[in-house]
């Protein structure tokens, strides 16, 4: 029997990289995906990929109005929530003498105020016993020099799962993390990188692993399943840790 049938799950920032390979992997484990994002066109795309009458809607996470219609739209379409994934975030590197405060706050308004919001603004959505799972990183608790602010975000979501896990417990909503390290997924050419340098990013992060490579989405959407199955239903207010070794290099 597949692991996710009869299911309902959205997935934020699913319109590509880690979050596309995810929702991708729960609908052919049965799940009725919603998943969101900023951009139409990419949704529209990665809906096809998806298949299984997954739907696509647009929503920035760093605009809270936007949030709880996101998840209204998806109840209506499939059904209330059983698997959240709090995906969608931004990288947003540099040195701490010439971080802006513009920097600051875009990257402090997704992956912290948006994840807060994401899952607060989802509770009236989600059935009782329903699984939430935030993309952390294993940046969260390591002491890298030029990605402070993205560090301390990720930090900050591993404490709010341990508290929502504690808040959330009279209806018994698991809130876990998933901590991913370094993988090969769009974010590395967003900001219009050219080969040379991605190949360069590329070996210098395979380098910092025990593995000696990167991680590919579709290893870490694994991870995901585990988290939104019964099969880590023990696992309340956890992090799974999926970096090839990073930390302990």
């Amino acid at each position: 029997m597949k692991k996710l049938a009869n299911k309902v799950a959205v997935v934020t920032g699913g319109n590509s990289g880690i979050g596309l390979a995810t929702a991708i992997l729960f609908a052919e484990q049965g799940a009725k995906v919603a998943i969101t994002g900023r951009n139409q066109q990419s949704l529209d795309t990665a809906t096809i990929e998806i298949g299984n009458d997954s739907i696509g809607i647009r929503s920035d996470v760093s605009i809270i109005a936007n949030i709880g219609s996101a998840y209204q739209t998806a109840a209506e379409k499939f059904g209330k929530i059983d698997i959240l994934v709090v995906n969608a975030g931004i990288y947003i590197p540099g040195p701490l003498a010439d971080y802006s405060e513009e920097q600051f706050d875009k990257t402090s308004d997704i992956n912290f105020k948006g994840v807060f919001f994401s899952i607060q603004r989802a509770l009236p959505y989600l059935n009782d016993g329903a699984s939430v799972i935030v993309t952390s990183s294993s940046l969260g608790t390591m002491g890298i020099a030029g990605v402070s602010a993205y560090s301390a975000t990720k930090a900050a979501v591993i404490s709010l799962a341990k508290s929502f896990s504690s808040e959330l417990a009279d209806r018994a909503i698991r809130v876990n993390i998933l901590s991913p390290g370094p993988v090969e997924t769009p974010i590395m050419t967003r900001d219009g990188a050219t080969p040379e340098q991605f190949e360069q990013a590329k070996n210098y992060l395979s380098a910092k692993t025990v593995a000696g490579r990167l991680g590919t989405s579709e290893e870490i959407a694994e991870g995901f399943l585990y988290l939104a199955s019964d099969d880590s239903k023990y696992m309340i207010g956890g992090e799974l840790l999926l970096d090839g070794g990073m930390r302990i290099k």
